[in-house]
């Protein structure tokens, strides 16, 4: 076999194999393009998935700051006091705090506050807040 011979065969019935340059730019672009479009929603998706964490948790504050005044007539100062802990997922983007409760108050008040770290995702987010009378504040 002659190159000659070896040319003509490959040209006549055999199909290159493999990609050309330009489809696998054109590859590249469209990846770049659906990952500029996913990247942000992604992040929104974060903010609001650990927004809601933080949410939840406080709506629990709240439910157990009124069975704590059923019991002793008085609003707790602090989550110790009603036997709970900030989880993991809202501490890392979060510092709860419960504030407005002075002794002998008539009648009885208190604020939980949920306040984004600084540098975490949430940082940008706002505080979130619920009162003795359940009315929110913030992105809720």
């Amino acid at each position: 076999m002659t190159i000659r011979s070896a040319i003509r065969s490959r040209s006549v019935g055999a199909r290159p194999a493999g990609f050309s340059l330009i489809e696998l730019m054109i590859v590249v672009a469209v990846i770049g393009i659906l990952a500029a479009i996913a990247y942000p929603n992604y992040q929104e998706y974060v903010v609001k998935t650990n927004r809601t964490a933080a949410k939840s948790f406080l709506m629990e504050v709240a439910q157990r700051q009124q069975q704590y005044l059923l019991d002793a007539r008085e609003y707790a100062a602090d989550l110790t006091t009603l036997g709970m802990t900030v989880p993991a997922d809202v501490s890392r983007y979060y510092t709860v705090s419960i504030t407005g409760v002075a002794a002998g108050d008539s009648p009885p008040d208190f604020v939980a506050q949920a306040v984004p770290i600084a540098g975490s995702t949430q940082a940008n987010d706002g505080n979130l807040t619920v009162d003795e009378t359940g009315a929110k504040t913030g992105k809720w």
